[in-house]
């Protein structure tokens, strides 16, 4: 039975000749799927077909692909020295290695048509080689199930091809151009093509439903990062306002601490005040509770000197007023004597009765005042 199996053709270089040298993947190990018809068993819809590493690898196997013609595209029967000529265009190199569970070969192209056919972008390549299938039912190492085996695989020719059928991944069919229906669906493969995607500034070959879903996967992981950043934003706003709040706060605390007066302040203010109240009355002995010091000195000067002594003037003027009527207060013995002795004032005759007695006392002896 003729089978084919596709891969991308990869790490290329061309010499000074011009000719185009490169490695690729062919063969690999495992299950491989067929329609039933394709591998002369139309009774039977999907044939899982198995490939053992052991036959794959085999030294009879691997010889089989050294040194073999390379196609441009798949030709209509198997390479033989009658159709060399007139079908190959370069030929496989002498090491054949083992990539996981791929086989590696490298290969010579050396038409420069076709050469240039893969510079314009014909890059999949597609090695036809025969094999024995042996029906038997068995389970494959990762436990799935399989109809069929592969056996006494020999290596025909390496094509290359515009699109494998089989996908970008080494996958066999038979008749050389018949893919396997594994993984992915032969007639979507065959319009599969790659694109070059960045991820975290990595450059990745996909396919096109693959650049869809990086795309959408980097879409969200932006707007993640941007919803996150947003967020973080907002907090920090939320914690400058707060600090802020706390800032004025402190200072209003910092503001009330420095208006609350200790013990000797208060004393200070009271002396003071009283001081103030005292040298007003000394003026005139009017109502001074709860006036402010400015009031105090304003209502001494009026009571005095009259409401038009104060119309209009500034606070220095009254002030200056106050204190002249203080010392001019101060200067009167009998008033300020009247104060010591009594405290204060008497309201109702502005200390005509101290000066009365005063006047009458002058007359008697010191017998008389002693009584």
């Amino acid at each position: 039975m003729k089978i084919t199996d596709s891969v991308i053709l990869s790490d290329a270089s061309l010499s000074e000749s011009g000719y185009l040298e490169a490695f690729a993947r062919t063969a690999r190990t495992g299950i491989q799927q067929y329609l039933g018809a394709e591998v002369g068993r139309p009774d039977l819809g999907v044939v899982n077909v198995y490939r053992d590493e052991a036959e794959v690898f085999s030294r009879r196997s691997l010889q089989t692909f050294s040194k073999i013609p390379v196609t441009n595209d798949h030709p209509g029967q198997p390479v033989t020295a009658d159709n060399w000529k007139a079908v190959a265009v370069g030929t496989t190199g002498d090491d054949v290695l083992r990539d996981g569970e791929y086989l590696k070969i490298g290969l010579k192209i050396t038409d420069a048509s076709a050469v240039k056919a893969v510079n314009d972008g014909k890059r999949e390549l597609s090695v036809g080689y025969s094999c024995v299938l042996v029906w038997e039912d068995g389970i494959a190492p990762d436990g799935t199930p399989y109809q069929a085996k592969q056996t006494e695989i020999t290596a025909d020719h390496v094509a290359i091809v515009q699109r494998g059928r089989a996908g970008t991944k080494a996958r066999i069919g038979d008749a050389w151009g018949v893919a396997p229906i594994t993984d992915h669906n032969p007639q979507k493969e065959k319009h599969m093509t790659l694109k070059t995607v960045t991820v975290d500034g990595i450059p990745v070959e996909v396919t096109d439903q693959g650049a869809i879903v990086i795309a959408t996967l980097q879409q969200r992981l932006s707007d993640a990062g941007k919803k996150f950043t947003d967020t973080e934003a907002a907090h920090n706003t939320v914690l400058a306002t707060k600090d802020a709040d706390l800032a004025k706060k402190d200072a209003e605390i910092d503001g009330l601490k420095a208006k609350v007066l200790t013990d000797a302040q208060i004393d200070a203010r009271v002396k003071d005040r009283a001081d103030l109240i005292s040298v007003a009355k000394s003026i005139s002995d009017a109502d001074y509770t709860g006036k402010s010091a400015d009031e105090i000195r304003k209502a001494a000067v009026v009571a005095k000197l009259g409401d038009s002594a104060v119309a209009g003037k500034p606070e220095a003027y009254i002030t200056a007023r106050f204190d002249i009527l203080a010392e001019d207060a101060a200067k009167d013995p009998v008033r300020q004597q009247l104060i010591k002795q009594d405290g204060k004032l008497n309201t109702n005759d502005n200390g005509q009765t101290a000066y009365e007695q005063r006047q009458t006392d002058a007359w008697k002896t010191p017998a008389q005042k002693g009584a």
